[in-house]
């Protein structure tokens, strides 16, 4: 997991980079600047509805009694995709909108799902239980 992390943390601004050359090259420097800056306002608007959504239908699921299980990815999704849009760049830009749009986050929220069940399954997870944190047996 930490090779993959790496390997993504050299690739992804390398590519970035040649978009954004390829984006000043194919429609000028100005409105490649301007476009980054309105996808950034547009995604923390997108971000900021669906996380208040997120909100509030853990509390209400909470308040019935019921573990927010599935809105606890959606809060996951929502602020990657947040974080995601922060930085400047279409690539990180069009993968921080599909973790925000509740149609396309699904798809990730089962990855999540497979990979939080693997790592329960294989003893690799961490809970805590009385305050103190303990891995799993």
């Amino acid at each position: 997991m930490g090779k993959l992390l790496l390997l993504l943390l050299i690739i992804v601004p390398a590519m970035e980079i040649g978009v954004l050359i390829l984006s000043g090259n194919t429609i000028g420097v100005i409105p490649t600047i301007l476009l980054i800056i309105l996808t950034g306002i547009l995604g923390a608007a997108l971000a900021k509805k669906e996380g208040l959504n997120a909100i509030r239908t853990a509390q209400l699921q909470a308040s019935q009694g019921q573990v927010p299980a599935s809105v606890l990815l959606d809060g996951i999704c929502i602020l990657v995709g947040g974080v995601v849009l922060l930085t400047p760049g279409f690539i990180t830009d069009a993968m921080g909108f599909l973790l925000l749009i509740p149609q396309t986050r699904a798809i990730f929220k089962g990855f999540l799902q497979k990979m939080f069940y693997y790592m329960v399954k294989n003893g690799s997870a961490i809970y805590v239980s009385g305050g103190s944190w303990k891995k799993r047996p």
